[in-house]
């Protein structure tokens, strides 16, 4: 008795299921199957993969298309210098950087510069930094009816003279002479150079700071002439350190527009 009931009972079941399958495939998807695709779509593991929250913007909104937002200071700071960069850039007078001045070869290293210059055995070497080398020529006596005058910067670096043969080096440190405000009566004994003698060395191999030096201002005045002649014969002239300040002023100007483009986009954040 009880396996005829059980027996009916698993009948009437399985009728009803496939009552139940047939009405699903006639009428459209089962309440079952659309719970099992709900289910899919709130699965952690399948959310998490397939959405991602992005994170705020960044960009600065002044559409320059940086990643970060700019300060108040930077955004004057980018704003001064377009001009500035294109005012110093109308101020050059030379676009392009020599590779030679007066027959010496130029070498450029940021900013030091080295001359180069081979006859024979013999090489002379002059060595300057355009960092700190700028001065103003003194400006002009004003009278109420002029225009004020445009105040030309110069570069007059320090500067060394190296005459080297085989491993010894004579090596001479010297100045642009300041010559603003001298008198135009000055006395015959007077020197028109526009450049001397700060220290006199004499070593073998490389230099080191237990080389001795001897300072030019203690230097005998005729020996101090005799060493002014041998830099003249040698070429290192007035007229080849007045090339030399008119090469060091184009080369400082044209760094100094340098930086200022590598500050404008350092605060742009380019």
């Amino acid at each position: 008795m009880n396996g005829i009931v059980k027996t009916v009972f698993r009948v009437s079941s399985l009728k009803s299921f496939s009552n139940l399958v047939r009405h699903n495939v006639s009428g459209g998807p089962a309440k079952r199957q659309f719970a099992r695709t709900l289910w899919h779509m709130c699965n952690r593991n399948d959310f998490s993969n397939n959405l991602q929250l992005s994170p705020p913007s960044t960009m600065c909104s002044c559409g320059c298309g940086s990643m970060k937002a700019h300060t108040k200071a930077e955004k004057e700071l980018v704003e001064f210098l377009n001009e500035e960069i294109a005012a110093e850039k109308k101020l050059q007078k030379t676009k392009t950087i020599p590779s030679e001045v007066c027959g010496f070869k130029v070498t450029l290293e940021g900013s030091e510069v080295t001359l180069t210059k081979s006859t024979g055995e013999e090489t002379i070497e002059i060595n300057f930094n355009v960092n700190h080398s700028v001065d103003t020529d003194m400006e002009p006596e004003m009278t109420p009816n002029m225009d004020k005058p445009e105040i030309e910067l110069r570069s007059k670096p320090q500067f060394e003279v190296d005459i080297k043969r085989g491993k010894k080096t004579m090596g001479f440190t010297c100045s642009f002479v300041n010559t603003s405000g001298q008198d135009e009566h000055q006395d015959d004994n007077y020197s028109d150079d526009i450049f001397g003698i700060d220290e006199v060395t004499c070593y073998e191999g490389e230099w080191q700071d237990s080389n001795y030096a001897v300072s030019g201002e203690v230097l005998d005045g005729y020996l101090y002439d005799l060493f002014m002649n041998l830099l003249e014969e040698k070429g290192v002239t007035n007229e080849l350190m007045e090339k030399v300040s008119d090469f060091a002023t184009a080369y400082e100007h044209s760094s100094y527009i340098g930086m200022l483009e590598k500050v404008q986009h350092f605060a742009a954040g380019k």
